[in-house]
């Protein structure tokens, strides 16, 4: 069966959407039609697209040494004040191109490169690539819908790199680099939104149903200056959508409870992979035990 998919960022919890994903691919839904994401879930979002089904999405997953995502330049290896100096003058700890060359390649075996490879059947532009990609240009003070918005850079979104729009969606502010395209400063695009799953609606009844994969975070403690910034920046990633998000929203969302791991937990060992797997799993199947399509047309889509 047809459906599309919004996944909502996450970092190392984008486990969780995996499993989720599982369970719906065994309820029927095989065929994604126009996928989107931002950070984590662009990442998932870009697999999907590129034609990886959720069992080797879960292999994937599983085999990946997210350690090395926190790769250092020749800055930050300076013992003491190298992360610091890195953050002052390239405005993020960790490079991001263990991160692109890992995606580079696996778009690459399902012979994806640039989002001409991802072209549709259809003529309306925000279907016209089955992949969206969230992202926020800081110079500009915009939200950027990858490849469309593009152009706002001056730049073709037919050239654009798959793997390039998923790493200015992963940049995390302070964590990451941002990617610098034209002048313009990009980062990770749950600054402005992390889980836009009203994208792809239109006024017309939907043929198909749209599912939102969401990260539910229970609340961060404060313990220090560190922890007061870093809950700062996730209460800006989540509480936009959190007040936008109306009932006709909610109830076609997967809440995948994220078992307390947090985003930059890239030490997480295989227990706490396979919790978040059966995480979103366990989520998956409570929603889908009470979806029914038809249902949710007659009551917020006649």
């Amino acid at each position: 069966m047809k459906a599309d998919a919004v996944f909502e960022g996450g970092g190392v919890k984008g486990i969780g959407l995996v499993g989720a994903l599982t369970v719906a691919e065994e309820e029927g839904y095989d065929e994604w039609v126009n996928v989107a994401g931002t950070s984590a879930g662009a990442i998932v979002a870009s697999l999907l697209a590129a034609g990886y089904d959720s069992s080797e999405l879960e292999d994937l997953i599983m085999d990946l040494d997210y350690t090395k995502f926190r790769d250092k330049g020749i800055i930050d290896r300076i013992p003491y004040l190298g992360p610091l100096l890195s953050l002052l003058r390239e405005k993020g700890v960790y490079e991001g191109s263990y991160l692109h060359d890992w995606l580079t390649e696996k778009l690459d075996n399902k012979g994806v490169s640039t989002f001409s490879d991802l072209k549709t059947e259809y003529e309306e532009d925000k279907y016209k690539y089955g992949l969206r990609v969230i992202a926020a240009n800081i110079s500009g003070r915009t939200m950027l819908v990858l490849p469309q918005d593009i152009t706002d850079l001056r730049e073709n979104p037919d050239d654009l790199s798959v793997a390039k729009a998923v790493r200015m969606s992963m940049s995390i502010p302070g964590f990451f680099e941002p990617v610098v395209r034209n002048d313009s400063f990009i980062v990770d695009g749950g600054l402005l939104s992390n889980f836009p799953v009203w994208l792809f609606d239109g006024n017309d009844e939907p043929s198909w149903p749209t599912f939102g994969f969401k990260l539910i975070e229970k609340e961060g403690s404060i313990s220090g200056v560190f922890s007061y910034a870093k809950e700062i920046f996730f209460t800006m990633m989540e509480a936009h959508d959190e007040r936008h998000q109306e009932k006709s929203q909610r109830v076609r969302t997967i809440g995948i409870d994220s078992c307390g791991i947090k985003t930059t937990d890239f030490n997480l060992d295989e227990k706490d992979r396979r919790k978040l797997f059966r995480s979103g799993r366990k989520a998956a199947r409570k929603f889908f035990d009470a979806w029914d399509f038809e249902e949710y047309k007659k009551t917020y889509r006649k």
